[in-house]
């Protein structure tokens, strides 16, 4: 999959922008702040329908004005595909395929499969589980629409269910309809996140062998309730049952999944270095990208935002080795250090554009 063409007005700081991609190389040089990062979420924007630093729509309007419109030019399997997505205050966003609006935006999610590399994947270690699903779950969703589905609807009853005990009802029957909805769903989940860990943990410690070397081993391990033998979502909750009524929040289920990432047996989260955690996160990311790209039978686009700072020279070579390689298709990568723009282009064999960016302002530049 590539994208030819994007259009933007008053997307962040980007009054106005149209930029015709490279099928390979894409680079943006520019210094913190001008809008190279802005661009990137935009791409992100159009494949997932909200913004990849999780903010709020009406914060991606740019100041003083009350629209913004992103349109992108796709080839997809072959076939032109157009995505026209439009954002104003006071009314919900819309996504046009095709001149087509979805009548539901999950419906999309999955159909122009990305993958971000960004400085806040450093949060998928250090902060809490909450990160963790997030990510497992963008990931998952993007190959399977039935999981999606259950996610949406587990997301629903665990809210209503919320609602009962905070409300201190005490009627069986209302609890027991909720119930057998998070129990069917729940049990989807939690199977498809256990294969799903088991099937990257092998690419992942592929990755990130070929990035730090084969000094360190790395390992992902799923955590969830429901991996206790002989249980599910049910006897949890009956379980929980007075517990949740005293606290009024639903303690146990899917929704407090995790994942243990281990360097060398112990939690990365407290032993990693800088570059160790910077490498780990990278890692973790183009194992996502071959997930995809097998599940999907698509090579997703590849945004690559200021990932070299804190890496030393070795394991800059190595990612820029894997990027450049023939398994992976278009990329779009941001950096304020020119020399290793200029690296990876030459690595590219000419297939490249490159643009300096500066107050939102896209200009064409040449080596």
């Amino acid at each position: 999959m590539k994208l030819n063409q994007l259009s933007l007005t008053n997307f962040k700081n980007i009054s106005e922008a149209r930029l015709e991609f490279s099928g390979k190389v894409n680079c943006f040089l520019g210094n913190n702040g001008m809008g190279k990062s802005n661009l990137l979420d935009a791409i992100y924007f159009l494949s997932f329908c909200k913004s990849f630093s999780r903010v709020n729509d009406k914060m991606l309007i740019k100041r003083d004005e009350n629209f913004a419109i992103l349109c992108g030019k796709y080839e997809r399997k072959s076939v032109d595909e157009e995505l026209t997505m439009g954002l104003s205050f006071g009314k919900r966003k819309t996504l046009k395929r095709g001149g087509k609006e979805y009548d539901r935006l999950s419906a999309h999610i999955g159909s122009f499969p990305l993958v971000m590399v960004a400085p806040q994947d450093i949060d998928l270690i250090r902060e809490s589980g909450e990160e963790r699903r997030h990510w497992m779950d963008v990931v998952i969703s993007q190959s399977d629409p039935v999981y999606l589905d259950h996610l949406i609807r587990y997301g629903r009853a665990l809210e209503q269910r919320n609602r009962l005990l905070r409300d201190g009802s005490v009627d069986p029957n209302l609890y027991g309809a909720v119930e057998v909805m998070l129990d069917m769903s729940a049990e989807y989940i939690n199977a498809v996140r256990a294969e799903w860990i088991a099937k990257l943990t092998v690419i992942f410690d592929r990755y990130y062998t070929a990035i730090a070397g084969t000094g360190e081993h790395v390992c992902l391990t799923y955590q969830s309730q429901l991996n206790r033998p002989d249980t599910n979502m049910q006897a949890l909750l009956d379980e929980a049952r007075r517990h949740d009524e005293i606290v009024r929040h639903t303690s146990v289920g899917i929704h407090r999944d995790d994942i243990e990432m281990e360097l060398d047996g112990l939690p990365m989260r407290r032993t990693g270095s800088q570059g160790q955690c910077k490498t780990f996160t990278i890692a973790l990311r183009l194992a996502q990208y071959e997930f995809l790209h097998r599940a999907t039978g698509m090579r997703p686009l590849l945004l690559l935002d200021d990932i070299f700072d804190k890496l030393d020279a070795s394991r800059v070579e190595h990612i820029m080795e894997l990027v450049t390689s023939d398994s992976f298709g278009q990329i779009f990568i941001t950096d304020t250090n020119r020399t290793h723009l200029d690296e990876i282009m030459g690595r590219t064999g000419g297939d490249y554009k490159m643009w300096s960016v500066e107050n939102g302002i896209f200009t064409p530049t040449h080596q």
